[in-house]
């Protein structure tokens, strides 16, 4: 007999169907009224406080977080539409990094409950029962390669990648003590598939005191993480991109795309990032602060900087070093660097 799941299990699991249909017919829906009504402002509250946890928090420390703060839901009606709320919030920030961080909180936030109940003991069949309904068999020890490597998307450990796996016709084959993390990820895929909800302007215009406080949060929380921008730390690929605008060389369109990504990334203002291209022999001010906001966000979709491999694609990896063969990506080599004493008296570049 399959288990049943009660509001506060749809409270914990979110991304089920009956939790999405009970967000679909809520008072949410009229955001407008919900927002204006003490139910609807300390709703806000919560799901302010579930951004703010997914941007400082890093994904190690969540674990012992939830168990702090959330082993118990005292009111799981209002935790669902903080989950809601939380997801509206984001659109209207609509940054990459927070929207990706939130997901990954959610998805960690559930399994947090799926390996444990109140008295802190696992619950299998439920565990077993949100497994099928994402498509998974915990006891079966393989996964088709086609939803296997959209899982494992988000993992960076080597041992994850399909070359490293047992494939056999394919399926890959899968370890018990795996499959906690899988479920995760597949939780992680299955709340990013269903996107963000369309939020009227006029409606993010009423949240604007909670949107402006989070991006205030936001940008801090980037610059503890990457501190000052340090040229002395950028990647090989990119120093060659800078080096060949400073030369006067005209860059292909993905030699643009990648450098911008990565500069606004890491903290550059759109000023910064278009004075780098004033260099360049077809520099044209209003062409390039075009692009620039474009990839920046201002299109409504943000870039990040292109992995190695498409770097290398687009003949675009030079001067690859030894921490090269340890990162998959220009951001992630600039991070590592960023860990590591200055290589000589001073960093040079622009702090921001």
């Amino acid at each position: 007999m399959r288990p049943v799941f009660d509001e506060k299990d749809l409270a914990r699991y979110p991304f089920l169907q009956e939790a999405q249909a009970k967000i679909a017919g809520s008072a949410l829906n009229n955001l407008e009224t919900f927002l204006s009504s003490e139910y609807g402002s300390q709703t806000i509250n919560l799901a302010a406080e579930r951004v703010e946890a997914a941007i400082t928090i890093p994904p190690k420390g969540l674990t012992a977080y939830f168990g702090e703060y959330h082993a118990t839901i005292p009111d799981a009606q209002k935790s669902l539409y903080a989950y809601g709320m939380a997801r509206v919030i984001a659109s209207c920030i609509n940054d990459r990094s927070v929207i990706d961080r939130l997901i990954l909180f959610e998805a960690r936030r559930s399994m947090f409950y799926l390996m444990s109940d109140e008295h802190g003991e696992t619950d299998e069949a439920k565990r077993e029962e949100v497994a099928r309904r994402l498509g998974l068999d915990l006891h079966d020890e393989t996964i088709p390669i086609a939803p296997y490597i959209e899982m494992v998307s988000g993992l960076r450990e080597p041992g994850w990648r399909l070359v490293n796996r047992e494939v056999s016709g394919g399926l890959v084959r899968i370890h018990a003590t795996e499959f906690e993390i899988l479920l995760r990820e597949r939780i992680r895929v299955v709340i990013r598939s269903r996107g963000l909800p369309k939020v009227p302007p006029e409606v993010c215009a009423l949240l604007s005191p909670a949107i402006e406080r989070l991006t205030a949060v936001h940008q801090g929380q980037m610059l503890r993480d990457l501190g000052p921008i340090d040229e002395s730390r950028y990647p090989p690929c990119m120093t060659a991109l800078i080096m060949a605008l400073a030369g006067g060389a005209n860059l292909t369109h993905m030699g643009r795309f990648a450098l911008t990504a990565f500069l606004h990334t890491i903290g550059l203002s759109t000023t910064q990032i278009v004075e780098v291209y004033q260099r360049s022999p077809d520099f044209d001010i209003e062409k390039t602060l075009y692009q620039v906001e474009h990839i920046s966000g201002r299109s409504g979709t943000e870039y990040t900087s292109p992995s190695c491999a498409t770097m290398e694609t687009n003949g675009l990896c030079v001067h690859r070093d030894a921490l090269c063969e340890r990162i998959g990506g220009p951001l992630g080599y600039y991070r590592k660097k960023k860990g590591s004493p200055p290589p000589g008296p001073a960093p040079t570049g622009s702090s921001g």
